[in-house]
């Protein structure tokens, strides 16, 4: 169990030993979007903002279909793809995104996806979080893009105490092996979605329960 002023060494030992439990519990884990290209992953990955990933690869092949490249969102109009994305979380701005994406593709990057952070960062729609999910899933850059499951679970956890999403990830890279970046990042994402639930966290069948000091979450009343 961690203390409020765990040694560094110590809470790196904990971390190492998170991952390797997990693991031990879901070998299987792995990105949940459906993609087979990198224009695929960064529009897959910009789309599953505030949207859950099963409803994404709902709407995602008929997008995929209709705009195969660079050039086809940038050639369409915003009114087009929302009809391909409408069932997704905030798809007016996100169709908006998508044709600009094409467009900057195109005309900046001769319709390839750039595979450095920085560039992807740039990117329409795009941001910090969407540019290192995409550049590690590409092999291009080793980064522990912060989502909301790791932003929870890195303060329950007891391995930042910071919120924003950055400074969250900075501490994760100084408490994980550079090696384990990117299996954590898979890792604590899947616990966060099967077990480590934002209002009902699991604790009774936590495979990590005892190397959690539980920050944030609240006691059961007893009845």
């Amino acid at each position: 169990m961690a203390t409020k002023r765990e040694p560094v060494e110590q809470k790196r030992a904990r971390a190492v030993e998170i991952i390797t439990r997990l693991d031990g519990a879901m070998p299987e884990a792995k990105i949940e979007l459906d993609y087979r290209n990198p224009l695929e992953l960064v529009v897959a990955v910009a789309l599953s903002a505030q949207t859950t990933d099963k409803r994404v690869n709902l709407v995602t092949p008929a997008l995929f279909a209709r705009f195969p490249t660079a050039a086809d969102y940038a050639q369409a109009t915003t009114a087009e793809v929302e009809g391909y994305i409408k069932t997704v979380g905030l798809f007016r701005n996100k169709s908006k995104n998508l044709v600009k994406l094409g467009q900057v593709l195109t005309e900046r990057h001769g319709g390839e996806v750039p595979t450095s952070r920085a560039e992807l960062a740039e990117l329409p729609g795009v941001g910090n979080k969407t540019a290192g999910v995409v550049t590690i899933h590409l092999g291009a850059e080793h980064a522990f893009p912060v989502d909301t499951h790791i932003l929870r679970l890195s303060k329950r956890l007891g391995l930042s105490t910071k919120s924003d999403p950055d400074d969250v990830e900075s501490d994760l890279r100084r408490v994980f092996p550079e090696e384990l970046w990117f299996k954590a990042h898979q890792l604590i994402i899947w616990h966060g979605r099967r077990c480590c639930d934002a209002q009902r966290p699991e604790c009774h069948r936590c495979v990590v329960a005892d190397l959690c000091p539980k920050k944030g979450v609240k006691k059961k009343k007893k009845p």
